[in-house]
């Protein structure tokens, strides 16, 4: 059975200096092949790095990333995988309070809140809109989104060209 090819991208939003080459070593490790990350000062913490690297690989090297990426403290990243044909796209966010959150994406980006969880957070709201937005809000990963934000602005001044196809 052959498998798909994904290709997605890994934020380091932050992470210790020290810790900076084992990150590399891991995601190169998850996706079967060495890698090298341009790092630069992040100024929203000093004395900390951060990274954006486009990966390609089998179709779940997201996920593989991000489990091996997540147990280190002081970390903040997000790992993304673009949907291919016949399979979801994810996006993985990690901070060192909030832990792990993931979200299925479409095929722009957008998060996918399935079925399930939507009867789930409407049956626990019972009627309350509050409760209801606060159950979405977990579903969407709006608390990994505030917390990520300010460093995600850190890095608008850094210029990145995408070479996915060329000729």
């Amino acid at each position: 059975m052959a498998t798909g090819y994904a290709r997605g991208v890994v934020y380091i939003h932050s992470a210790p200096r020290a810790l900076c080459p084992h990150l590399e070593w891991a995601v190169g490790r998850a996706i079967g092949r060495a890698v090298s990350f341009d790092w630069i000062d992040q100024p929203v913490q000093p004395g900390t790095r951060r990274a954006e690297f486009a990966w390609d690989g089998p179709v779940g090297s997201g996920s593989a990333i991000a489990t091996a990426i997540r147990g280190w403290e002081h970390l903040r990243f997000e790992v993304s995988e673009d949907p291919s044909p016949g399979n979801d796209g994810g996006r993985w966010l990690h901070t060192p309070d909030l832990g792990i959150h993931y979200a299925q994406t479409d095929t722009v980006g957008n998060v996918v809140i399935g079925e399930d969880r939507i009867r789930y957070a409407m049956e626990i709201a019972a009627g309350n809109v509050d409760e209801l937005q606060r159950e979405l809000d977990i579903a969407l990963g709006a608390a990994w989104d505030e917390e990520l934000e300010p460093f995600r602005h850190a890095g608008d001044d850094v210029r990145v060209v995408w070479l996915h196809k060329v000729g």
